[in-house]
């Protein structure tokens, strides 16, 4: 049989979910599954390198790029771009891989549109003031920052419909066991949509 296809798995929620927190939790529980790796123009920290953990472009390189069409999305985040390359997302896929891609909702619903077969999973808090008590929390953001995190997060609930699952974040270790309930129960399935491309599972003989 040949080699199953990589899948794209993208993971949404609102900022102060827990989205790094559970993916730090899920990743080492399972096998074939890659964070991706963007590129940004923001300038490299302390210990980072080219890949690791991100690909660093001018933006002048990074505005190529876009006239190009190399990614699969891109957004400004303060005041620095971030971007999704397609084709490093395509040879880990060719290569067998999932990629989980963690980002924002409105980049979550960019790729719904444009990559077939795609899965996206919501994460979700227990509730708003769950939420804005984490966000407190970290206390990295000023009171104006919390305000407007809430009024987006209250915003990006209300695309949990265009979403193919929802995970609460109440626990982190039962946030992963969903999550990777939801890459197994993907990897069982028969008939898959994959850049436009169907494959399938077949028992040999006809």
């Amino acid at each position: 049989m040949p080699k199953r296809p990589g899948r794209l798995f993208v993971v949404s929620g609102p900022s102060g979910v827990g989205k790094d927190t559970v993916l730090d939790h899920f990743l080492p529980t399972i096998t074939g599954a890659l964070l991706n790796v963007s590129a940004t123009t923001r300038a490299p920290r302390l210990g980072e390198s080219e890949g690791k953990p991100y690909f660093f472009r001018t933006v002048s390189e990074f505005r190529d790029m876009v006239e190009n069409d190399a990614f699969l999305e891109y957004a400004k985040v303060n005041g620095n771009l971030y971007g999704t390359p397609k084709a490093w997302v395509d040879a880990q896929c060719a290569a067998g891989f999932d990629v989980i891609l963690k980002i924002d909702v409105q980049g979550g619903l960019a790729i719904r549109t444009k990559v077939q077969g795609a899965v996206l999973i919501f994460l979700m808090p227990p509730s708003v003031a769950e939420l804005e008590r984490r966000l407190r929390s970290r206390s990295t953001e000023s009171e104006d920052e919390i305000t407007t995190r809430l009024l987006d997060a209250r915003s990006e609930l209300q695309q949990i419909p265009n979403y193919d699952y929802a995970v609460t974040n109440d626990d982190i270790a039962e946030a992963s066991d969903r999550i990777r309930a939801i890459f197994l129960a993907e990897r069982c399935r028969t008939h898959t949509e994959w850049h436009g491309e169907r494959s399938s599972v077949s028992w040999g003989g006809h």
